[in-house]
């Protein structure tokens, strides 16, 4: 028998293949510089691996309560009453095996087929394909780099209709690694009332405490009708621990609890632990890690300039540089992988963020400073070169 259509239509994550490639090359002796990936390069902070060493050792390796143990539940609703002075109720909090299985028991308790989800162009690479695998639409509204990546109010209201049931907001952003003003995070507030009245805003916050320039806000400022997706991967260099939250509107969390019950059964119970431990004392290895990103942030934006590549407004928060590489050649993909084997730097093309990304590379700076150095300096020879 064939495999079904829906599986069918989901589209290769191209930065894994880019990964994958890279990592074959490494395995035949060649020296790759990752800037592809999407991942911290620092170990864990000790203070989650003994928390979780300590609840192995109290046996803390059962199943756990389906929703997540209350005692990080409660951590997490008081990271929020700490972090940006409002109140979230223990019980709508949904501890999951990372926020991308958070993502997709949203939009299958979201949406009915049909019904349609706006998000900006470029995104997260993997949104359209959680959203049209629940059987949603994906709209998706353009942000520029000459705007800063933002999106703009009145377009995001011209692509409103009756079937719209979600605007899907992502801040500090992936690829751009812009952060959404406090103004625009009302605005769509207040576009999006919820059920009855209307859409509901879901908040992608997995790289809030990575921010540079400004501050980050939460939509639970803003409205308490939403729902936020975040997770310990990305701040607290924590991605292979999967752990992840959804915050949701009391009516929903019986249905998401029940096809939690029935997937997953719970998030991992360790893993837990260690994400109570992040959120009481694993801020200051946050600032830590955050100032050296910044570092590196600083040195990759000036190289890649110097190396005529346009970067007109510098990314704010994430981990990521998104620049236009059309006077180098408009096939992103092409060049990417073109790059990689010449070069043994490894970029992301940019239509993996969706149209608005073709003719973009995509630069994380998840490595050290010497190996952002010398990328730089393998980038300039190739460009010499061409």
């Amino acid at each position: 028998m064939g495999v079904s259509q829906r599986a069918g239509r989901i589209p290769a994550f191209i930065v894994m293949d880019v990964l994958e490639r890279a990592q074959e090359l490494a395995a035949a002796g060649r020296e790759i510089i990752h800037l592809e990936v999407g991942e911290p390069d620092f170990a864990t902070p000790e203070v989650m691996t003994k928390a979780a060493a300590a609840a192995m050792a109290r046996g803390e390796t059962h199943y756990t309560h389906s929703m997540g143990i209350m005692e990080l539940r409660c951590a997490i609703a008081e990271n929020y009453r700490k972090r940006y002075g409002v109140e979230v109720d223990p019980a709508r909090v949904l501890v999951t095996a990372g926020t991308s299985a958070a993502m997709l028991l949203l939009f299958s308790a979201l949406l009915e087929d049909g019904q349609r989800v706006i998000l900006s162009d470029p995104h997260y690479a993997c949104y359209d394909n959680f959203i049209e695998f629940a059987g949603g639409v994906p709209v998706r509204i353009p942000v520029r780099a000459r705007e800063g990546f933002q999106f703009r109010a009145d377009e995001i209201r011209a692509a409103m209709d009756a079937n719209t049931r979600a605007i899907f907001i992502n801040s500090p952003a992936n690829p751009t690694g812009q952060v959404m003003p406090p103004a625009l995070l009302a605005a769509v507030a207040e576009m999006a009332p919820g059920n009855p009245g209307g859409p509901y805003v879901i908040s992608d916050e997995i790289y809030h405490g990575l921010v540079y320039e400004g501050q980050e806000h939460s939509i639970l400022e803003y409205t308490d009708n939403a729902f936020v997706l975040d997770g310990f991967s990305k701040r607290y260099a924590m991605c292979g621990w999967r752990l992840g939250y959804l915050i949701a509107p009391p009516h929903f969390i019986r249905p998401l609890q029940k096809m939690h019950q029935n997937f997953a059964i719970c998030a991992p119970s360790v893993a837990q632990w260690a994400g109570i431990a992040a959120l009481q004392n694993g801020w200051d290895e946050v600032a830590r890690m955050r100032q050296i990103y910044d570092t590196r942030r600083q040195l990759l934006v000036q190289g890649l300039r110097e190396l005529g590549f346009p970067i007109a407004v510098e990314p704010k928060g994430a981990f990521y540089i998104f620049t236009s590489c059309a006077h180098i050649d408009a096939d992103d993909y092409r060049l990417a992988f073109d790059i990689l084997e010449k070069t043994g730097v490894a970029v992301t093309p940019g239509r993996d963020f969706g149209p608005g990304g073709h003719g973009f590379l995509r630069f994380s700076y998840c490595n050290s400073r010497p190996n952002i150095e010398l990328a730089l300096r393998r980038l300039k020879d190739y460009l010499a070169g061409r």
